[in-house]
């Protein structure tokens, strides 16, 4: 068997401060990567959680901040610092999304662009930028997806359509960059819910329709990345969907 080891090997992870990006970047960093976690606005959580990690593993957490739909020279600058700081680049994972509702009949210009910009064009871009060292290592890339990528969330037309090219982008990219960079996504069910609330009624009713009745959690997002990255080494361009079964009865 292969030497899967993943000891001193470099992830980068957007929007890895909280949520589901942070359960990846814990679950990576114990297995003894070194990680780079990107964020927007969440300072104080990815303070924390670089501190967190330093306790069990020193200067093995580096912090990057930027909005992903600033330009793409952000993302390039982002895979720039990640190979300064370690000098290589093994995983990406484009976690970062942007999440809200968007009704036909209010949708504007500009949420189209914030959706598409931050759940495609960026993870298309970083892919871009980070290529060339991820081919250096036969690296791989691990896209968070979304089971609404296929099977359309009504009221959120533009970020479903946005989850459906990423989609598309994960199985694009696999044909594009083989046989050195492996690509992969994970499509998410009911893990966390929206931040923006949602009533008790409406969380019973998704709960009710999921065949293991009950919500996922953050880690079993994680445990996903972890087989694609580490243990799926004849796997690429394939959607790993985690979502309790909800998706065969939608």
């Amino acid at each position: 068997m292969p030497d899967n080891s993943l000891k001193g090997k470099v992830a980068l992870i957007t929007g890895g401060a909280h949520r589901i990006g942070a359960a990846i970047a814990r679950l990576l960093h114990a297995q003894g990567m070194n990680v780079v976690i990107h964020y927007l606005s969440s300072e104080e959580a990815a303070h924390a959680l670089q501190k967190e990690l330093h306790k069990s593993r020193p200067e093995s957490v580096m912090l990057v901040r930027g909005d992903l739909n600033n330009s793409v020279k952000l993302l390039k600058n982002l895979v720039y610092e990640t190979v300064e700081s370690f000098d290589r680049l093994d995983v990406l994972v484009n976690n970062a999304s942007r999440f809200y509702a968007t009704p036909v009949h209010k949708a504007s210009e500009s949420q189209w662009d914030d959706l598409i910009g931050a759940n495609l064009k960026a993870p298309f871009f970083l892919s871009q930028a980070a290529a060339p060292h991820l081919k250096k290592r036969n690296g791989c890339i691990v896209n968070i997806a979304d089971i609404y990528g296929d099977r359309p969330l009504k009221g959120y037309p533009i970020y479903s359509v946005a989850k459906a090219g990423l989609i598309m982008l994960t199985k694009t990219l696999a044909r594009e960059l083989g046989p050195e960079i492996r690509v992969n996504a994970v499509a998410p069910g009911v893990i966390l819910w929206p931040e923006d609330g949602l009533d008790e009624m409406s969380k019973q009713r998704i709960i009710s329709r999921t065949p293991l009745k009950r919500s996922g959690e953050p880690e079993d997002i994680a445990r996903a990345v972890l087989f694609l990255i580490r243990d799926a080494g004849y796997v690429t361009g394939q959607v790993s969907i985690v979502d309790g079964g909800r998706s065969v009865v939608m």
